[in-house]
């Protein structure tokens, strides 16, 4: 293998993962994402069809979440 050949497959082993590592982690926070709106949604309507929403609930886990770092 001559050391041109050598970048190429490196190159390519590195953009190959690098998109599928992308790919990877997007699922992830997409998931991530729609789990969290889910629990808000179904912590504010307390199992009712429709919920009256506030600014006070998201300040309220905005500060808890700021006092855990």
């Amino acid at each position: 293998m001559k050391f041109n050949e050598l970048v190429k497959q490196i190159q390519s082993v590195q953009s190959a993962l690098q998109a599928s590592t992308a790919h990877t982690i997007n699922v992830g926070l997409t998931i991530r994402n729609w789990l969290i709106g889910y629990y808000i949604v179904e912590f504010e309507q307390k199992g009712e069809d429709k919920a009256k929403y506030g600014e006070a609930l998201l300040q309220s886990l905005d500060l808890s979440f700021l006092l855990c770092l």
